[in-house]
């Protein structure tokens, strides 16, 4: 198979890059040239906000998919799907949950409601209109039939350049008391990118086409279970110190962002974040490996890599702050 990934250097695209040369794929990678590509792959450089920065796809080549990771302008993907028509017998494209209306109920599928307002042929505007724009533009050069609408949530795993996964490891790794949020119990829901990228794989094999929730099974893992191996892996003396929803609120301290990964229970961003059925990835050939595995192999991917993990280009940063974890724990400033 010869695939064509558009981007393929970083997190997801990267995990791409890899799986399709595990399979044996011939991969070309299209990408500004600011990372390193996945050695085997053949690098092509183009920046898709430029003009004439699909210039280096215009000699010709052929592929039997494309994988588009694009979160900015759909136009961008507008321009490249129509250049590939009738060049690839597949356009993927990595879109996001978020493409569906807010709030959305717990179990939301396929067919819910999503938002108004986006274009295929739009600059940059918000997220969601954002990436279900890219979603359009992928339909309208390869139809219903020749595009897969990979609607992911949350997405964990080496190479991960948002730093939710990387910022829990590095502050269990520092050991000291630690605001872990409740409830312990609390249903996670996530996918690694390695799997993600082994799905998508497997749905341009099988011919599948229209959108698909990617994102693990609900309480695959729980809040409990990813920061015990978070502790586990690291070999911290760590203090997890559960601490109530209601006191974390109370404290001013926001879920997803200053707390990465945990939403509070019995909220609207947990069911929407957390409730998405995942059916038809799962019957399609989705396997989630288990989530200390995910956990191990991005901890030692950080240390590989000096500890900091890369920031994704226009993404606020995540964590909280040592001081507003020590005061809601009760422990002196530099402790915590």
């Amino acid at each position: 198979m010869r695939l064509l990934v558009l981007g393929g250097t970083e997190f997801v695209g990267r995990a791409v890059a890899e799986a399709a040369l595990g399979r044996g794929w011939e991969v070309t990678v299209l990408n500004r040239g600011r990372h390193r590509p996945v050695p085997g792959v053949r690098s092509l450089h183009g920046d898709r906000t430029a003009p004439d920065g699909l210039a280096a796809l215009d000699g010709g080549g052929e592929w039997d998919a494309v994988v588009d990771t694009w979160s900015a302008a759909p136009r961008a993907v507008r321009e490249t799907a129509r250049l590939l028509r009738g060049r690839a017998g597949r356009y993927v494209y990595v879109s996001s949950c978020s493409v569906y209306e807010w709030p959305r109920p717990a179990g939301h599928t396929e067919e819910t409601a999503v938002v108004a307002g986006a274009r295929a042929d739009a600059g940059q505007t918000e997220y969601a209109q954002d990436k279900l724009g890219g979603e359009l533009a992928a339909v309208e050069s390869f139809g219903p039939d020749g595009s897969v609408l990979v609607r992911a949530g949350q997405i964990l795993g080496p190479y991960e350049n948002v730093g939710r996964l990387p910022w829990w490891l590095n502050r269990i790794a520092r050991g000291g008391p630690v605001l872990a949020p409740g409830p312990r119990d609390l249903a996670l829901q996530f996918v690694d990118a390695r799997d993600l990228a082994e799905w998508t794989l497997g749905a341009v094999e099988a011919g599948l086409s229209g959108p698909y929730n990617l994102v693990g099974p609900t309480g695959h893992a729980t809040m409990g279970e990813l920061l015990d191996a978070c502790r586990r892996v690291t070999g911290s003396d760590a203090e997890l110190r559960w601490t109530a929803p209601e006191s974390i609120l109370a404290a001013g301290i926001e879920p997803w962002t200053q707390l990465p990964v945990w939403l509070p229970p019995d909220s609207e961003s947990y069911d929407c974040m957390y409730g998405m059925d995942v059916s038809r990835a799962l019957a399609t050939g989705l396997v989630c490996r288990p989530a200390v595995e995910t956990v191990a192999d991005t901890w030692r991917w950080l240390q590989e890599i000096g500890g900091a993990a890369p920031a994704r280009e226009g993404r606020p940063a995540v964590g909280l702050d040592p001081d507003v974890e020590a005061r809601v724990l009760g422990v002196p400033t530099g402790r915590a």
